[in-house]
């Protein structure tokens, strides 16, 4: 017999518990908030109670002020809710602190996954898979064509890039939390040891990594040295700074960006970017199925991204599966 699990409502302002009067991600102030991770597509100020892990909380209140109402819950560790509700937070392989919420009620078990990957990323605990009856998903590259290349291959033509041209700096756009980090760790896996220039929006997110263990070794600011220092050196900046006035003092930058985007080349001359760097801290296609058949729910919830390309896989592969109308969810730059 097929169950509704009314108990999960997804509503436009994210997915509201109804026994235990609380959400999962919203999108408005709430009484009592489930955050999955500190990207502002998922977490914001307001709430009453903000249950979420610890780097997840110190991310918030880095960004959004937020501090009161704080409830730090470790991977593993299970909640009791009002209702009957238990939640345990497992790590979802998407940036520092992320988290996959396990929802449980009535006998019921349904996963929640906020954003995700399964590449290892030295930067964030791994992804966990984790058996459920509803797998709630995000479907961000849920399209064939996006199948990421490996890391060490956009890392290693970074790095030619650079060697090629010592006189010049390569500029990498890169989303200022989780996206620089990780590019930041993977280089310094590659053996590029050289000081790594940030633009100022990048040093406190920086700071709150290494707070957690994050080794990103020599970071310096752009705006501490002179410009000819820079040529032969890489700099990290926010996508927006790549093209403004900011960028002009820069010695000849070559213009790179790190974002799973990159794989369309449309948004790379959009973008002016000379040097694509197909990085992404989102599952890509290969990944997302993957995930669908290890879990193996009774159903598939997908909240945001390339719904129809995903609803047609389970379709073609006899698995129950409905888009849910979300808003306001995915990352611009990834």
């Amino acid at each position: 017999m097929a169950r509704d699990f009314a108990w999960i409502r997804p509503e436009p302002e994210g997915i509201h518990i109804a026994p235990a009067d609380c959400w999962i991600d919203p999108s408005i102030p709430v009484a009592h908030a489930l955050v999955t991770h500190g990207h502002s597509d998922h977490a914001r100020g307001g709430h009453g109670v903000t249950v979420a892990t610890p780097e997840t909380l110190a991310i918030m209140e880095l960004r959004y002020a937020t501090s009161e109402g704080a409830r730090p819950v470790l991977y593993g560790e299970t909640l009791r809710l009002p209702g009957d509700v238990s939640a345990t937070f497992f790590p979802a392989g998407h940036v520092l602190g992320s988290a996959q919420i396990l929802l449980e009620h009535a006998g019921e078990r349904v996963v929640v996954t906020g954003d995700f990957k399964r590449r290892p990323d030295p930067t964030c605990a791994p992804f966990e898979v984790v058996p459920c009856d509803v797998l709630v998903t995000e479907a961000t590259f849920a399209l064939p064509v996006f199948r990421h290349p490996p890391v060490e291959h956009e890392i290693a033509k970074l790095l030619s890039t650079l060697a090629a041209n010592p006189e010049r700096c390569v500029l990498v756009g890169a989303y200022a939390l989780g996206k620089a980090q990780r590019l930041i760790a993977e280089l310094r896996r590659a053996g590029h040891a050289a000081p790594i220039y940030l633009h100022g929006a990048m040093e406190a997110m920086c700071r709150l990594y290494a707070r957690f263990g994050i080794d990103l070794g020599d970071l310096r600011l752009v705006s501490d040295v002179k410009t000819p220092e820079l040529a032969g050196q890489i700099v990290i900046a926010p996508p927006s700074a790549l093209n403004d006035r900011w960028s002009r003092r820069l010695p000849d930058p070559i213009t790179a960006m790190a974002s799973g985007w990159m794989r369309v080349r449309q948004r790379a001359r959009q973008r002016m970017v000379e040097l694509p760097l197909v990085i992404s801290d989102h599952a890509d296609w290969d990944e997302l199925t993957r995930t669908i058949t290890e879990v193996n729910p009774a159903e598939t919830w997908i909240t945001h991204g390339r719904e129809d390309a995903m609803m047609r896989w389970c379709e073609l592969n006899q698995r129950r599966a409905r888009a849910l109308a979300l808003v306001g969810y995915e990352d611009e730059d990834d």
